[in-house]
């Protein structure tokens, strides 16, 4: 084999691992949909950079820090103090950083919204129950 043809090998190969890859549709279908999954992806990425950069000026490191142990826990409570956090930071409602004080009241607020769950027992008299047998 001279170079042009392990060339042309390999360029075939990995062609047929591209189309395998994407499900054996030809660019010009998969094309379009994956540069435009791309855009959202980095749109994403941007809005998460974003949101980290603002969360680090508007809280101290201490809380920074707790803030992170609670996302990892329970990762939906980590988020909505996350995003009031920054509602309160676009409303101009925060004068100073917010301290480990400061988000754990916050986490106090949060957790009284959430509400909890109750169960109620229905319990059912029929005919033959009789309150007298009690007496």
């Amino acid at each position: 084999m001279d170079g042009d043809e392990e060339l042309n090998l390999i360029r075939a190969k990995r062609m047929a691992e591209l189309k395998a890859s994407q499900g054996g549709h030809g660019p010009s279908f998969n094309g379009q949909n994956q540069q435009s999954q791309e855009q959202k992806q980095q749109q994403l990425e941007a809005q998460e950079e974003q949101r980290k950069n603002l969360l680090y000026q508007i809280l101290t490191s201490d809380a920074r820090e707790r803030l992170s142990r609670i996302s990892m826990v329970k990762p939906e409570k980590g988020r909505q103090v996350e995003q009031l956090l920054i509602t309160l930071a676009q409303r101009g409602q925060l004068r100073e950083k917010v301290d480990e004080k400061a988000l754990i009241e916050l986490l106090s607020q949060v957790k009284d919204n959430s509400k909890a769950t109750s169960i109620k027992f229905n319990r059912r008299k029929s005919a033959s129950d009789d309150d007298d047998d009690w007496n």
